[in-house]
């Protein structure tokens, strides 16, 4: 038996157009990663960037399950002294909605060169648009 292989020139992309309304944020970030990797195709290689481009509509509908809409918190820092600044989702969700799905999908990607490169191809919107297919 010979392994297949595959090369970047064989690679085709397909657009995914995906609505998030209702939806449960963090199976939603599961399925939108392994589209984003190319996993759910047959000539999948983990060392070549072989997914197809996400669209995500509706973002600011996305659904927590419990209680995690009041407690769930999002940190970052400055890098100065005192620069800790910590905001719970319903702050992020009403000010910055697609943030919330861009950082659940890129923490579920590779932490690499080529992780970065997949997150390229996942574009957010908070709300239905029209869009050009």
């Amino acid at each position: 038996m010979s392994t297949n292989v595959v090369s970047a020139k064989e690679i085709k992309r397909e657009y995914h157009r995906i609505d998030a309304s209702g939806k449960i944020l963090g199976r939603l970030a599961t399925e939108i990663a392994t589209i984003l990797m190319g996993k759910n195709k047959l000539n999948f290689v983990s060392y070549l960037d072989t997914g197809d481009f996400v669209v995500v509509t509706n973002a600011s509908k996305v659904k927590l399950t419990g209680r995690k809409t009041a407690e769930k918190t999002y940190t970052r820092h400055s890098g100065y002294p005192g620069g800790l600044r910590v905001e719970t989702f319903d702050k992020i969700l009403s000010r910055r909605p697609e943030y919330i799905l861009e950082h659940a999908v890129k923490g579920m990607l590779p932490q690499n060169k080529l992780g970065r490169k997949m997150i390229k191809k996942l574009k957010v919107f908070p709300a239905e648009e029209k869009l050009n297919e």
